[in-house]
C-alpha cells in the first residue's frame, strides 16, 4: 500500500428500517422462534464493495439519491463500522457532510471556526494561526463575528469548507456541498482542491455536478443500490450513469 491511501475491501453494511419501538422489539423476539426474519428488518446500503484510491488522485462518486454514496464516505471516514469487509486509510482524514455540521448556530462565525477546528483535531494555537487565513478565504470577514443563525446555508458551505480544507489533511472527503455558493467561491473550493491534490493528497467527493466532476477528477465511481457498478474515466463512467454504456463492475456473491 505504498501509494494507496485508501483500500476497500468487500465492505457491506445494513441498517435498520425503522426506529427501535416496541414492536420492532417484538419483531426480534419473535424471529428467535422462527416468527419472522431479522433480515427483513434491515437494508443494505453497501455490499461487496472493493477498490482503492492512491495519492494524488480526486475521485468522484456519483449516483442516485439513496445509492449508498454518503454511506461509503463514512465508512472510509471511520464514522460507519462495516458489517463485512475493511476500509483502510493512511495519514490524516478531514470529512465535510452537509451544511454545518459540527457548528453551533448560537455562536459566531469565529467561535464555529475554533470549534470545528477542535473537532478536526486541531489545537486552539494552530487555530489561532491560520484563523486570518481561514476568514480571508470563506469571503465572510464582515460577517464572521455574526451568529451563525444569521447566515445562509451558502455562507455555511463556505466556512466549514474554509475550515477544513485550511490545514491540508491526507485525504479529503467531500458529501454534495457544491450546489449552494456563488460561482466564484466554487471556482475558489475548485482549486483549493487541485492545490490539496498536488500537495500529495487524496480527495473524494460526492456530487450531483457532473460538469465540475468531469473537469477535477481523475476518477469516478458510481454506486448502484449500494453496488459498486462502475469506475474509471469520468465521461465513461457518467455515461454508464446515464444507460449509454455498459458496467464494467459486475456484481460477486457475497462469501458466507
Amino acid at each position: 500500500m505504498s501509494d494507496v491511501t485508501i483500500q476497500v475491501e468487500n465492505v457491506s453494511i445494513k441498517f435498520p428500517k425503522t426506529r427501535v419501538t416496541l414492536g420492532t422489539i417484538e419483531k426480534s423476539l419473535m424471529s428467535l422462534v422462527n416468527l419472522g426474519s431479522q433480515d427483513d428488518d434491515y437494508f443494505t446500503a453497501l455490499e461487496n464493495v472493493s477498490f482503492e484510491i492512491k495519492k494524488g488522485e480526486i475521485i468522484g462518486i456519483i449516483g442516485k439519491n439513496g445509492a449508498g454514496k454518503s454511506t461509503l464516505l463514512r465508512v472510509i471516514s471511520g464514522i460507519y463500522r462495516p458489517d463485512k469487509g475493511v476500509a483502510k486509510s493512511t495519514g490524516k482524514i478531514s470529512l465535510l457532510a452537509g451544511l454545518g455540521v459540527g457548528f453551533n448556530v448560537n455562536l459566531t462565525g469565529r467561535e464555529n471556526v475554533y470549534l470545528y477546528g477542535s473537532l478536526l483535531g486541531h489545537s486552539k494555537k494552530m487555530m489561532n494561526e491560520v484563523i486570518d487565513s481561514i476568514i480571508e478565504f470563506s469571503g465572510l470577514s464582515d460577517f464572521i463575528d455574526e451568529p451563525l443563525r444569521t447566515y445562509s446555508s451558502g455562507m455555511r458551505t463556505r466556512l466549514g469548507f474554509s475550515v477544513a480544507s485550511i490545514i491540508n489533511p491526507d485525504i479529503l472527503l467531500i458529501d454534495d456541498i457544491f450546489g449552494v455558493g456563488d460561482l466564484e467561491f466554487r471556482k475558489r473550493s475548485t482549486q483549493r482542491i487541485q492545490e490539496m491534490v498536488s500537495d500529495a493528497g487524496s480527495v473524494v467527493i460526492v456530487s450531483h455536478s457532473f460538469d465540475m466532476l468531469k473537469q477535477i477528477c481523475t476518477r469516478l465511481l458510481m454506486i448502484e443500490k449500494g453496488n459498486l457498478v462502475a469506475i474509471g474515466d469520468p465521461a465513461y463512467v457518467i455515461d454508464v450513469y446515464h444507460g449509454n454504456a455498459e458496467p464494467n463492475v459486475k456484481k460477486e456473491p457475497e462469501n458466507e
